[in-house]
């Protein structure tokens, strides 16, 4: 089965402006809330994150941790504004993110704790410290990394192929982005998910495949251009496309089954990065099939480059008698 990738090329637009958009919404909505487009982490707002767990080998584990009991010890602190997430093993654990505390604070904290909810497991009990001043850095560092791998993309693409295609692969890979941005939003608006400097990597990581998947489908694109130059521009990318389409799905699918396998059994660090490379793999090999190379045909068939023409032959010139 050939697939007619550019003659439904408002299908896909319409899909992709569609998710975009509910992506655009839910950063609306997380700025609204946290002052950013996404639920920031510690490691980039900056302050103490205190995660504590009942030891249930000493302690009653039958009934799950009361958020309002977390609440009232905070109080007890001057810590009212901290955010409190009940979390796994039947409610027994307890994330609490909140402003820098000093060793003194610390101590004080999980003796409250541990007054209220019962012995603590010391191997469950992690406390992270990071200053907003790092934070900063950490973002602007992150944000820089993305910037450049942009620009170098740009300048391999126009160097190996031409202008056109790079800023075509640019705005499938500012789409996966977006798609990425879109999907933690909503996770953390609906299950308090943060970001964190590994959501960052998941970003790099996202760019970098979705790039080699449009270079692959560009490359056979331009092959089939060089081998037959007489036909018109849609017809090649749809021969571009459908012959690289088993490559494309193939290999996303064998790299999102691991990856599934750490969101499903791994641990709660890795759980989210897995999952954002899940949904950005998914997303670029659909900007790679379905709008780069559309938007590429596009251009060409508007601007006067869908069909190159193979120059005449000249007439021999006549000779006198």
């Amino acid at each position: 089965m050939t697939l007619k990738i550019t003659q439904q090329r408002s299908l896909w637009w319409i899909i992709s402006g569609l998710v975009m958009l509910v992506s655009l919404v839910g950063m609306a909505l997380c700025f609204q809330q946290f002052g950013a487009p996404l639920r920031p982490g510690l490691d980039f707002v900056g302050g103490t994150r205190l995660q504590v767990a009942r030891n249930c080998v000493v302690a009653s584990c039958e009934a799950p941790i009361e958020a309002g009991t977390i609440r009232a010890v905070l109080a007890e602190q001057g810590l009212e504004t901290s955010v409190i997430q009940v979390e796994g093993n039947g409610g027994q654990s307890v994330s609490i993110r909140t402003r820098n505390l000093e060793l003194e604070e610390e101590a004080a904290l999980k003796a409250s704790l541990e007054t209220e909810i019962g012995p603590l497991d010391p191997q469950s009990t992690q406390i992270d410290s990071v200053g907003p001043v790092i934070g900063k850095q950490l973002f602007a560092s992150g944000l820089l990394a993305l910037l450049v791998s942009f620009a170098g993309i740009v300048v391999y693409l126009s160097l190996r192929f031409q202008l056109d295609y790079a800023v075509f692969a640019i705005v499938a890979l500012l789409h996966d982005v977006l798609v990425t941005l879109g999907l933690f939003a909503w996770l953390g608006l609906l299950l308090q998910v943060e970001v964190d400097s590994l959501f960052i990597v998941a970003l790099l990581t996202i760019v970098g495949f979705s790039v080699n998947d449009t270079v692959v489908i560009y490359d056979r694109i331009r092959e089939n251009i060089t081998l037959h130059p007489e036909r018109p521009i849609n017809a090649l990318v749809d021969e571009g496309v459908n012959q690289t389409l088993t490559r494309s799905i193939n290999t996303t699918f064998t790299t999102v089954l691991p990856l599934l396998g750490i969101v499903l059994f791994g641990g709660e660090t890795l759980k989210f990065f897995a999952l954002a490379l899940i949904g950005g793999f998914i997303s670029g090999v659909y900007s790679s099939i379905f709008i780069a190379s559309t938007l590429l045909a596009l251009w060409r068939e508007r601007f006067g480059q869908g069909v190159i023409a193979v120059p005449e032959p000249s007439e021999p010139a006549n000779e006198s008698p």
